[in-house]
């Protein structure tokens, strides 16, 4: 969430005032810092963006400085260090550093991090004195450009669309307002309309590949007890900011509906968990924004349970139309930021009155009402875990899971075998290939594709892939199917929590066990 200042725009804190030189030195010199970034990056698709990103701010520092000098304007900055602010600012640095500790391929986009914050600092401070005369320095960008990070991340070669993210958030905050509790606010989370704006036209132009928006959502996912993190770390926001109502209902709202999915198809929703990931992440720091979310507690749950259902309802679609189904959860939220103002009056009129909880704890004060909240929370996700809703281990990960609902009849397993199979093979799993072709000739969907993945495994050393090519190209034979052998295992054992670096036979074979695959249990490598 990027909670922000509640204080009235029209009646700024004291500042010091400063002339344009020394004021217009902030944004001059992150300037001048993305110039030599720029030069000094030796990569060329990167070194562009950045350039033009500097170009951008040297020149709207030029321009405000001139027009500041002929009107006689002086520039007012007070360092102000707001309490969202930094404890969203912490939330997510914790969140990044044990991500990038465990996944070092995250570490390697930390420059690219580091690049939209100075861009953003820079426009922050260009865009606010060029409207008022005082700017308010303090960890307001952070959270902005750290959740957009979480979630939506150009490619290199594309990458000057990230500043571009960056500027649409600030600018979307500063002109798309209303009056709300008779003050100015801004209507939408910054960071939640950037992405919703930039992932309904990567859907509409079919560019997704531009991203690393599916390597984000899945990724995110590797590091141990990932799940346990986000909810350890985000409860001080949790118990000081009082939003905990909406992440509760949120979680709840789509947890029962995979459970009830689960008892009427024997599947689940998601594919590989409950509750992926990046939608709990999402759940806890993307639309719990105070400022742009309902005041009463009742309308809070209901914003919860819309979400829930929002993003239910977005992931049916974006599947049915072939688009990624990461987008999920980032669509829904600018819709519901537009519906706040209605779900203040149906509270405040008594239309909500079936939701409101506030009067189980009416006799606490609010701070105490916050830590009840919270405490509820905790059973709730310990309970959870416990059953399996939450946590590193899922069945949905695992290919035996989707192999027995296939041939229980499930027709949507049996067109995510073939997705799960297609990884493997890429992979290099000589047996994963063969049995993709099976897989294909026995659906008879396309034997010309079966034939070829056949050949890969044959290619990579899987013995029964070479008969089966023999049999499909000399007649109509059966084709044979054969368990994994010892090199298969790592690749194919593995579930959504990434690579596994295990290459004991035993220890595989006790794992390919624990994970449903049959034949294995009790298995012992006769290698020395």
């Amino acid at each position: 969430m990027q909670p922000t200042n509640h204080r009235p725009e029209e009646d700024p804190p004291a500042s010091q005032r400063l002339p344009p030189g020394k004021a217009l030195a902030l944004p001059g010199g992150l300037a001048i810092g993305l110039l030599a970034l720029g030069l000094l990056t030796r990569d060329p698709l990167l070194a562009r963006p950045i350039l033009g990103a500097a170009g951008v701010l040297v020149l709207w520092t030029a321009a405000l400085y001139v027009m500041a000098r002929r009107s006689g304007r002086t520039l007012g900055v007070e360092i102000v260090m707001r309490r969202p602010h930094y404890v969203q600012a912490c939330v997510l640095v914790v969140i990044y550093f044990y991500w990038g500790w465990h996944l070092p391929a995250v570490r390697l986009f930390a420059p690219m991090l580091l690049v939209q914050l100075m861009f953003a600092y820079g426009l922050h401070s260009l865009l606010t004195w060029s409207r008022r005369d005082n700017y308010e320095l303090g960890l307001g960008p952070v959270p902005i450009t750290f959740s957009m990070n979480f979630f939506l991340l150009f490619k290199p070669e594309w990458f000057y669309w990230q500043f571009v993210m960056v500027a649409l958030a600030f600018l979307a905050k500063e002109f798309i307002r209303w009056k709300r509790d008779g003050r100015s606010v801004h209507i939408f989370n910054p960071s939640a309309f950037t992405l919703a704006v930039f992932s309904l036209v990567l859907i509409l132009t079919g560019t997704t590949d531009r991203t690393l928006g599916v390597e984000l959502a899945t990724t995110l996912f590797n590091p141990p007890h990932i799940y346990a993190v986000i909810f350890l770390v985000s409860l001080t926001g949790q118990l000081l900011f009082g939003v905990a109502t909406m992440t509760i209902s949120a979680i709840l709202t789509t947890y029962a509906f995979g459970l009830v999915y689960f008892a009427a198809t024997g599947t689940y929703y998601f594919l590989d968990a409950y509750i992926p990931i990046a939608l709990f992440l999402g759940m806890h720091l993307l639309f719990t924004d105070p400022a742009t979310s309902p005041r009463s507690e009742s309308g809070r749950i209901l914003f919860g349970v819309m979400y829930g259902l929002g993003v239910i309802g977005t992931y049916a679609l974006l599947s049915a139309g072939g688009a990624p189904g990461f987008y999920d959860k980032l669509l829904p939220v600018p819709l519901m930021n537009l519906l706040v103002r209605v779900i203040d009056r149906a509270a405040a009129s008594g239309r909500l009155k079936l939701l409101d909880v506030s009067k189980l704890g009416e006799r606490l004060t609010a701070p105490r009402r916050r830590v009840a909240t919270v405490g509820l929370w905790v059973v709730l996700f310990t309970a959870i875990s416990g059953a399996g809703g939450l946590g590193d281990d899922h069945p949905g990960q695992y290919l035996p899971f989707w192999q027995e609902a296939c041939q229980a009849g499930s027709a949507r397993a049996c067109d995510y075998v073939p997705r799960m199979l297609g990884n493997f093979c890429e992979k290099d799993s000589g047996w994963a290939c063969n049995e993709l072709g099976i897989h294909l000739v026995q659906r008879e969907s396309d034997r010309l594709g079966a034939l070829a993945a056949i050949r890969r495994g044959c290619e990579l050393g899987f013995p029964m892939a070479c008969e089966n090519v023999y049999r499909m190209t000399t007649g109509p034979g059966t084709l044979g199917s054969e368990p994994p052998l010892i090199g298969d295992l790592p690749i194919v054992l593995r579930g959504s929590k990434g690579a596994i670096r295990e290459r004991d036979p035993n220890k595989l074979y006790a794992l390919a066990c624990e994970r449903g695959w049959p034949d294995t249990c009790g298995v012992r490598s006769v290698e020395p």
